[in-house]
C-alpha cells in the first residue's frame, strides 16, 4: 500500500490496508483489494496469474459473500477474466499521479 486505505478481502476476512503496509498472496488464496477511506488509494501490485501459463490458467474467480458487500464479487464462479470484469469501469484515458512518488 503506497498511499491512501483500502480493504483487503482474502479468504473470506477484511483486513483494512494503510500506507506501508504489505500483503503477500501465495498461489490460489482468494483475495480482492477495495479502495476506501475519504481518498484516493495508490497499490502496488506485482505477480503473475497462472504461473505464467496464461491469463486464465489456472486462475481461478471465486464468488465471495464479503467482497460484494463492498461490490466486487462475480455472481458466479468463472476462469474467465472477460466475465469476472465486465462490470468493471473501463478507461482509456490516462490519469497522472501527483503524489509523493512524483
Amino acid at each position: 500500500m503506497l498511499d491512501g486505505e483500502c480493504i483487503l478481502v482474502v479468504e473470506e476476512q477484511e483486513r483494512r490496508l494503510v500506507r506501508w503496509d504489505f500483503f503477500h498472496s501465495p498461489p490460489g488464496v482468494a483475495h480482492m483489494i477495495v479502495g476506501s477511506g475519504d481518498g484516493p488509494a495508490t497499490v502496488l501490485s506485482v505477480g503473475t496469474r497462472g504461473n505464467g501459463k496464461g491469463v486464465s490458467s489456472g486462475v481461478t474467480y471465486p464468488v465471495s459473500d464479503v467482497a460484494a458487500r463492498h461490490g466486487v464479487s462475480v455472481e458466479r464462479e468463472t476462469n474467465d477474466p472477460g466475465e469476472a470484469y465486465a462490470d468493471a469501469p473501463r478507461s482509456k484515458k490516462s490519469v497522472p499521479y501527483g503524489g509523493w512518488l512524483s
